[in-house]
Parts: structure tokens; C-alpha cells; sequence
């Protein structure tokens, strides 16, 4: 079997379909599976060294405002349709499998229309725009939230949960080789900071403006920047605050945390619920249609997370989260909390989903 894989723009996209990709491999090892990005964007890097061949397509999004890359927009989805054309007749794909971003809209869409089965997930609980386009023609569409018939066709619409990477499921009885591996002190109780896979320009200022508490709070700290903002804040490394581009050894950072704050993109949401962290949500306001706001949402209407909105965030973030690292009862109850919504074998069931197809 042949399958086409595309996501990308940001780690919430392109992960999952790592996640998805492996599940297929290790079901069936003869598969062949070729991964559809955008030009320039972080997926023509993060694919690769996963294992997985990729090309890209010339696409980019629309910006908010007027600029070169709007105005070039219309040449650019008319290329990119022709070059997933042409990858569809040289490659011959099964299926065709879209986890979001501009690159799954071409691909996905010019599958459809060429009668090959196609299937999106969406991990969002308010669906992406390319999405919302997709799935008035994609044959299966995977979700992690209730209610997202209001986005699309009901019959459509499968719930499975959102994949995540292998080894996040796997973090239970490792915070010893954690604290070895980053080097911190096993005694100390410890922050985790995550901002996306691009780093969260609010969350970084806030702990910039909170170095001094975080220094004398007695605890670790481990803060990942984002590739974007590293230059700017490579200076507040100390022996207890750990700060890094990006930390690619998530599932033993997730082991160490005791918190954990962060944006509340859907894999980021999706990962610490299956670490079982109680976490601080900031909701980031660049947005579509302000999603993150409704994923956090959904968490705290549940009691499972703690929110601090990204206009509070420069204020309050450190005062809340050295409040909540201090409070141990308020952690089990959030990670009991959380733990409730963990889904169950989510990369699995949208696999057996694309086996159906396969099967049709």
C-alpha cells in the first residue's frame, strides 16, 4: 500500500502525522509513505530526520495584513495544485491522509477530486480553516472534540482522540533518568516551560520579567525558548534554570515536570494529557478564530488545567505557577483531572480508519 502524508506550518500539524505514519509502518512494513510540506516551512527538516521522505509544494497562508506573500497567493495555490497533481500521478497513493496546514490543502484536495480516498484529522476544538474546505470532500474525518458537527458532516466524522509522539505515553517511572539527563537536582521540584514548537513570544517575556523569583524559588526550571526567540534569552541560563531552543527529548521532560506551563495548541494539550501534568494554559491570541482559547477552555471547564490569558500573562504567569508548584493537593487534583480525559490508542483507531479505506 501506498499513503500520502501532509502536515505542517508548526509541530501541532506535523507530528501527528509522524505519529500516524509510524502506526501505518509498523502495521504493515512494506508500505510506502511519502510526506507532502510546504517549501521553507519546519516540516522539510522535521521529517526527514523522523525517517520519511518528503517534497515540498509552494504555499504559504495569508497573512492579516497586505504584503508580498498575499499578493502572490492565487499563483501560489495555482502551482501548488499542479505540483500535488503531479506528485499524485507519480506516486499513486492508496490514501491520502491530511493533519492540517496550507501544504494538506493542496494535496488533499486534488486527491479528492482524482477519486483517491482521502481522510483529515483535525485536533483542534474549533476546526481550521483548510480543514473546514476539506471536509465537504474527504471520505473520513478524525477528531479529538465533541461536537464538531458543526464543522463538518456528521456521517463523516469519526472521534478518535489526537495521535501523539511514541514515546510521550511513556513517561511513568522515569523522572531519575530525566533528572540525569538534563542534570538537574533530583530534590528540587521542577518547571517546565514549552511554547510551541516556534517558541511564544508573551510566555518568554514573562519569564524574563520573573527571572529573579524563578532564581530564588528553589526549583528547576527547564524553558524552552522556541528556535525564534533563543538569541534573545540564552543569557538567563543559569545552573537551575535550563534554557534551550528546543528540547527534542520531550517524553523525559514531560517525566520531570511537576508543572508544566504552556500555549494551548492541540498537541501540546494532547501531550499532557497523556503525561497526566497539571499544567498552565496561555492561550495565544494569533490565532484563527481564536482556538486555543476554546481547547484551553475545555480543560478548565473540567478542572483539569490551570488558565492565565496572554494579556494577564506578563503579571501574573510566575506569581500563579510558583503558587500552584508549592501546592501539591492543587497538582493531584489537576493531574487526576486530566488523566479523565486521556483517549484511548487515538494514532490506532485513525489508522483502522485508513485500513477501511484501504479495504473500500
Amino acid at each position: 500500500m501506498k499513503y500520502i502524508l501532509s502536515g505542517g506550518g508548526t509541530g501541532g500539524h506535523i507530528y501527528p502525522a509522524i505519529a500516524i505514519a509510524n502506526e501505518l509502518r509498523r502495521r504493515d512494513p512494506s508500505c510506502e509513505i511519502l510526506f507532502v510540506g510546504a517549501l521553507g516551512k519546519m516540516e522539510m527538516e522535521k521529517v526527514p530526520t523522523n525517517g520519511y521522505a518528503i517534497k515540498g509544494l509552494w504555499i504559504s497562508g495569508l497573512q492579516r495584513r497586505l504584503t508580498l506573500e498575499n499578493l502572490l497567493f492565487p499563483l501560489k495555490l495555482v502551482v501548488s495544485k499542479l505540483m500535488a497533481k503531479k506528485i499524485l500521478n507519480e506516486f499513486k497513493p492508496d490514501v491520502v491522509i491530511g493533519t492540517g496546514g496550507f501544504a494538506s490543502g493542496s494535496i488533499v484536495h486534488e486527491a479528492a477530486s482524482c477519486s483517491i480516498k482521502t481522510l483529515i484529522q483535525e485536533q483542534n476544538s474549533y476546526a481550521g480553516l483548510t480543514n473546514k474546505l476539506l471536509g465537504r470532500k474527504a471520505n473520513v474525518i478524525c477528531v479529538a472534540y465533541e461536537d464538531m458537527d458543526k464543522f463538518f458532516p456528521a456521517n463523516k466524522i469519526v472521534f478518535t482522540g489526537n495521535p501523539v509522539r511514541d514515546n510521550i505515553n511513556n513517561t511513568i517511572n522515569r523522572k531519575l533518568d530525566a533528572h540525569q539527563f538534563f542534570g538537574t537536582d533530583a530534590e528540587k521540584k521542577t518547571l517546565l516551560v514549552i511554547g510551541g514548537s516556534l517558541g511564544a513570544g508573551t510566555i518568554n517575556k514573562s519569564m524574563a520579567a520573573g527571572f529573579e523569583k524563578l532564581k530564588s524559588a528553589g526549583i528547576n526550571v527547564l524553558w524552552q525558548t522556541g528556535s525564534h526567540y533563543y538569541e534573545n534569552y540564552k543569557n538567563f541560563g543559569t545552573e537551575i534554570i535550563k534554557v534551550s531552543a528546543f528540547i527534542r527529548e520531550m517524553d523525559l521532560a514531560y517525566a520531570l515536570a511537576d508543572i508544566v506551563i504552556s500555549r494551548a495548541g492541540a498537541l501540546s494539550i494532547s501531550e499532557m494529557i497523556c503525561a497526566n501534568k497539571a499544567c498552565i494554559l496561555v492561550p495565544s491570541p494569533n490565532v484563527a478564530e481564536d482556538h486555543q482559547s476554546k481547547n484551553a477552555k475545555a480543560l478548565v471547564n473540567k478542572e483539569a488545567a490551570v488558565l492565565v490569558t496572554d494579556i494577564e500573562a506578563s503579571e501574573k504567569l510566575i506569581d500563579v505557577a510558583l503558587e500552584l508548584i508549592k501546592d501539591e493537593e492543587k497538582i493531584k487534583s489537576l493531574e487526576n483531572n486530566i488523566s479523565q480525559m486521556a483517549p484511548v490508542n487515538a494514532t490506532e483507531k485513525i489508522v483502522d480508519e485508513i485500513l477501511k479505506l484501504t479495504r473500500k
